[in-house]
């Protein structure tokens, strides 16, 4: 069964997962929580109770969104970067499916087990953690994502294949 794939322009820095399994281990997991910053805690904790019913759910977005831009400009003035750890390969996709993507160049070795981080562009922008494994040099088939990066990224390939779409219809 061949991968149905869409073009999508997205970056990706990877290394073969067994070089240093615990840290990419450690990433992988710390790349899932970032989101769970104080204001986003607090937001599921009120959500939870019910607290929220009474406001406009785009506007709390909004506001938590602001905060957190808040937070990312404190950072930065202070010099503040988020910790990664290095990865060996810079890389661009050219393609995505459901469980695949597609490397513009040659630079994977067949059933060799990866870790990167792909830079997803939706809003806010974030680096995902996944591990994937090489099904030829170019093909990757994705074996671990975290549920919440799995539904962004069905939502990304969803909205670029909509976007493809409407391309077509307007050249004809």
């Amino acid at each position: 069964m061949e991968a149905r794939l869409v073009n999508a322009p997205i970056s990706l820095v990877f290394s073969q997962a067994d070089l240093n399994a615990e840290v990419f281990e450690r990433e992988y997991h710390q790349l899932s929580e970032s989101e769970d910053n104080a204001i986003n805690q607090w937001l599921k904790l009120a959500k939870a109770r019910g607290e929220t019913s009474d406001s406009d759910p785009v506007l709390l977005n909004l506001i938590v969104e602001l905060h957190n831009k808040i937070d990312a400009l404190e950072q930065f003035l202070r010099d503040e970067e988020p910790v990664r750890i290095s990865l060996t390969v810079e890389a661009h996709i050219d393609s995505i499916g459901f469980e695949h993507f597609n490397l513009s160049d040659s630079l994977l070795e067949v059933g060799v087990q990866y870790y990167g981080r792909i830079e997803m562009p939706v809003h806010p922008k974030r680096d995902v953690g996944v591990f994937f494994k090489a099904e030829s040099e170019t093909l990757a088939k994705i074996t671990r994502i975290h549920d919440r990066d799995e539904k962004e990224w069905g939502a990304y390939m969803t909205a670029r294949e909509r976007v493809l779409i409407r391309e077509a219809r307007e050249k004809k």
